[in-house]
């Protein structure tokens, strides 16, 4: 069974890891996502997550058997720059 590649485009700053799961179908509710990520079945940026509310931001990317999560930032957010006064 070939890898599933799924995008998930964000909206705002963060999705938790429970929700995440849950919103790519990956998951049938959030009560089995939360089981899957205490199991130990899931991975943020190819490091072992056990925490089931974990934030995960634009540019990570979430792993589980069978299929791999690009977030992506969301674009309204990224409008917003940091004035350094210059």
């Amino acid at each position: 069974m070939p890898l599933q590649q799924i995008t998930f485009p964000l909206r705002g700053e963060f999705i938790t890891l429970d929700r995440l799961l849950k919103a790519c179908g990956l998951a049938e509710s959030g009560g089995r996502a939360k089981t899957m990520v205490a199991e130990g079945m899931v991975q943020v940026d190819g490091r072992d997550e056990l925490r089931k509310t974990a934030k995960i931001r634009g540019g990570q990317v979430v792993s589980l058997h069978g299929a791999r999560i690009k977030v992506l930032p969301d674009p309204d957010l990224d409008q917003v720059s940091p004035d350094n006064g210059d």
